[in-house]
């Protein structure tokens, strides 16, 4: 059967000499894996629709196994991410996680839309920093680990101060930090932010302007908490912090 579906490109792997295995997340069927032939071959138009980061509408015959994309149409090449080393860095985190956290044949047509939504706004130019810590917070409510960011995750207070406790999975208020002396102290606009950040629609992302020593106790944050409920190693998280260590 041959259906036509919305797709963002996450990942692809070579099968056999000319062909390729791709793994789409699409927007009817959630995340599902094709097999593109002909899609090494440097000249073939597969080659240029199966591309990392390609957002597209495929035409798909659907198996029991893997699909087999019959053809593709561009939407957009995010070509701005391509162009940047940085910007691939994060899309390609992105993608990885998006992967890794989502289950085959889940349709979610919203978690869809925020994947192209942030691949949109990086290429723009927006803070791939900033758009990454609100995207891996959609992804962690998505695959059922999101942080507790309304109440203290100990008592259920819902008054300030509250550090980050990565143990408890989320704030702790004042009176209740003997639970985890680790937990990382937070100033009130942090706390304000981050429930933002977990509530605000992709699309509605506006100018966001955060000090640098800020984000990285944010991205500290995610990545710590990430290590410790997201149960898979990000081979692209790495090259990410090696790139932050170069610049």
């Amino acid at each position: 059967m041959f259906e036509k579906m919305e797709a963002i490109v996450l990942r692809t792997q070579d099968y056999g000499e000319t062909h390729k295995i791709v793994t789409l997340l699409t927007k009817e069927r959630g995340k599902l894996g094709a097999i593109a032939r002909g899609a090494k071959k440097p000249k073939s138009r597969m080659a240029a629709i199966t591309q990392p980061f390609i957002h597209g509408e495929f035409l798909v015959q659907v198996g029991s196994g893997l699909g087999t994309i019959q053809q593709g149409d561009l939407v957009n090449s995010f070509r701005a991410i391509r162009e940047d080393i940085v910007k691939t860095a994060f899309a390609s985190y992105l993608a990885e996680m998006t992967d890794k956290l989502t289950d085959q044949h889940e349709r979610d047509p919203y978690y869809f839309q925020q994947l192209v939504y942030t691949y949109d706004w990086i290429a723009k130019g927006k803070d791939p920093e900033i758009l990454t810590i609100i995207y891996e917070l959609k992804m962690f409510k998505k695959a059922g680990i999101a942080p507790i960011l309304h109440a203290c995750a100990s008592c259920g207070t819902t008054s300030a101060p509250f550090s980050f406790s990565i143990s408890e999975g989320g704030f702790l208020c004042s009176r209740c930090l003997h639970v985890d002396q680790y937990a990382a102290p937070l100033q009130n606009h942090l706390v304000k932010l981050l429930r933002i950040f977990a509530k605000v629609d992709m699309e509605q992302i506006g100018e966001i302007t955060v000090k640098k020593e800020n984000k990285l106790k944010l991205q500290k944050i995610m990545d710590d908490y990430y290590d410790k409920y997201g149960g898979s190693y990000l081979r692209s998280k790495k090259f990410l912090k090696q790139l932050d260590m170069l610049q």
